[in-house]
């Protein structure tokens, strides 16, 4: 598996950091004790700062002499620290700077009192950072399945994308990404490069507040489906329901076309199967043989065992709605029918 981590030519590091535990193919920086954003900045690589300059075309040559015309409004977007060049952005663009990125999470509970930075780091040439923190308190399920809640962004310097801040709740045991998005409710805020920074503190304050109304409610949608029964013939179904592309698959499976569905989709759903079946955090009282535990299973498949062509498009899948987070919905949405209807659900 391959990474796009940005490699800093001049501090002869890998752009990321993370705290105890190796990720990201063990580059980067592994530390000990959870860092201040001022200490995350350099663990992560990401002090360095972002400049639009104006950007122009070379027009040919005239009498050995090169002509270059400007392109009316807009810019290049410039690394400081070693003059490269990261994307192409319009006049009404503001660049997020990566101090500023931090300020955000500080911003959210006032000093940065509570938060804890767990990751941090720069992807290409330095045009897309991310980082994930966890915030205080738990969502707890039965007596001891602790939840931890982080919030995650990412942001580009390029131009391709608005800056994103997203709530996911990770449990402790296995480090599965539960990135459900609630009935009527969503998970992530995007804000546009082009707004103010007092509009940006507003959004920060936004996300916080999600997070607390989304833990509130996922605690309460967990401990019910902990204590809801599903078979093992069951799961199986689920968690190929969750895990079918598109509706084609889905009446291959309703009507018992086994011969239509591929290798590839079948193989996925057993590695998944037996996620659910074997491994250790599985056991517990609240995912055995739980909807809890199915909604795990997929979960689990995505963040611990599905292959990806690198750590970046992991984080896409997962994280940024791609084949991951959309797959989680599904769970969320059959582990959700399941506990109010039963088996009849899955028909």
């Amino acid at each position: 598996m391959s990474h796009n981590l940005n490699y800093n030519e001049i501090t002869g590091k890998h752009s990321f950091f993370s705290v105890k535990q190796k990720a990201w193919h063990g580059l980067g920086q592994v530390i000990c004790e959870h860092p201040t954003s001022e200490q995350a900045i350099i663990h992560a690589g990401l002090d360095y700062q972002i400049i639009k300059r104006p950007l122009y075309v070379r027009d040919g040559s005239v009498d050995a002499q090169t002509i270059l015309t400007p392109v009316p409004e807009h810019f290049a977007t410039v690394r400081t620290d070693n003059g490269a060049p990261l994307g192409v952005v319009g006049k009404d663009y503001h660049v997020l700077q990566n101090r500023e990125a931090f300020s955000f999470f500080d911003s959210i509970v006032g000093g940065g009192d509570g938060i804890i930075y767990e990751t941090a780091g720069a992807l290409g040439q330095g045009e897309r950072i991310f980082i994930t923190a966890k915030l205080p308190d738990y969502i707890c399920v039965g007596n001891d399945d602790l939840i931890e809640r982080y919030i995650f962004l990412t942001t580009s310097h390029d131009g391709s994308g608005s800056i994103t801040a997203a709530f996911t709740p990770v449990r402790i045991v296995c480090a599965n990404t539960l990135g459900a998005a609630l009935q009527n409710m969503t998970n992530v805020v995007r804000i546009r490069h082009t707004v103010n920074a007092r509009h940006r503190l507003e959004q920060a304050h936004k996300v916080m507040g999600l997070s607390n109304r989304l833990s509130i409610e996922m605690e309460g949608i967990f401990n019910q489906w902990a204590k809801v029964r599903i078979t093992d013939k069951e799961v199986h179904k689920l968690i190929r329901m969750a895990l079918a592309s598109n509706a084609e698959i889905l009446g291959n499976l309703r009507e018992g076309r086994e011969e239509q569905l591929s290798t590839v989709f079948k193989n996925q759903c057993e590695d998944a199967f037996v996620y659910c079946m074997e491994n250790e955090t599985q056991q517990l009282e609240t995912t055995k043989g739980t909807v809890f535990g199915a909604f795990n299973a997929v979960t689990g498949f995505y963040q611990n065992v599905r292959s990806y062509k690198n750590d970046e498009a992991k984080l896409k899948s997962i994280l940024m709605g791609g084949t991951g987070a959309l797959r989680t919905q599904k769970a969320f949405d059959l582990c959700n029918a399941f506990a109010r209807y039963g088996a009849q659900s899955l028909q």
